[in-house]
């Protein structure tokens, strides 16, 4: 099988099959004008001296007429006709690093591709992820908290009880309540079909098996607890994410699962990233500059109890 190499600034990339050049001439990674060469060439051209051999002749009319204004739909068309079109979403080019192929059939799981490049991701990613889910479970938690404690409030003084048993029992069905969200919360979307959480989601991290595969209920609600007990070290079982070679935490290691690039796992491995990314970032910017203003008005509040009561 013949293999070719591109150019992408100053560094060269491959070696990749005919297939993997024609997939990302169509995801726009290269052009008509990008370098290539393989063996037996004597020096590098542009991709158009080889769109024959390269079997690009449709690609290539397609990609002129995109940059003429235009688009040849004459092939999607007829595909439609005759049936061949694919579905919306399971296109060869439509594939998302959260969402198993469409042709798993009802309580199948997709199967990892393994072989290629993993990236884990680090603690800095996962720190990110947490504050953002935090965000997402304290809101409604408030709002339900709110509620049942003027429903509570309202029920037991009723019956006569003291303003402290209500305010007790209240914070304790709170906190149960809190409890049971945030358990139903990282279970569900920890087994889903992505493994991620909306915070995992927007700094592009998943949650897997460590040999790739989809987590089960069972696992994701024992790793739920897992992480409890990571809380109960004084946060060094979340810490040793940091540190350990595959970038897992306490949690991980007892539950066997890998915290990884949203792509790894999957038939597009190129697309992962190292760098933490401008979600993770802002996120972590934003917390930081959060705690600056919480320390320092915890400062103000010492010094001005302090000054009240000399």
């Amino acid at each position: 099988m013949t293999e070719w190499y591109y150019a992408e600034g100053q560094q060269r990339q491959g070696p990749l099959p005919v297939q993997e050049i024609r997939q990302r001439f169509q995801r726009g990674q290269l052009n008509l004008d990008t370098l290539v060469w393989r063996e037996g060439m004597d020096q590098w051209a542009a991709l158009r001296q080889v769109v024959d051999e390269l079997g690009l002749q449709t690609l290539a009319d397609a990609s002129t007429a995109t940059g003429s204004g235009g688009f040849d739909l004459r092939n999607d068309y007829a595909a439609i006709d005759n049936g061949t079109a694919p579905l919306p979403g399971t296109g060869a080019l439509s594939s998302s690093p959260y969402s198993a192929p469409a042709a798993l059939g009802a309580g199948a799981h997709a199967q990892p591709v393994v072989g290629g490049e993993v990236v884990y991701a680090g603690f800095w990613k996962r720190v990110a992820a947490y504050v953002i889910d935090y965000f997402v479970l304290v809101i409604p938690g408030s709002i339900i908290g709110v509620i049942l404690g003027v429903i509570l409030g309202a029920g037991m003084g009723a019956v006569g009880s003291d303003e402290s048993a209500i305010e007790i029992v209240a914070q304790l069905a709170s906190a149960l309540i809190n409890f049971a969200i945030g358990m139903a919360y990282y279970t569900w979307f920890h087994a889903s079909k992505g493994g991620a959480t909306l915070g995992k989601m927007a700094v592009g991290i998943k949650v897997v098996r460590g040999n790739g595969e989809r987590l089960t209920k069972a696992r994701a609600f024992g790793r739920y607890w897992a992480m409890l007990l990571s809380s109960f070290t004084l946060g060094i079982g979340f810490l040793m994410a940091a540190f350990t070679e595959r970038k897992q935490g306490l949690h991980d290691m007892i539950c066997d699962t890998l915290v990884v690039d949203r792509w790894a796992y999957t038939d597009q491995p190129h697309l992962q990233r190292r760098e933490l990314g401008t979600v993770t970032v802002l996120v972590l910017v934003l917390t930081g500059l959060l705690s600056l203003v919480g320390l320092a008005l915890l400062v103000f509040a010492v010094g001005f109890i302090a000054k009240m009561a000399s």
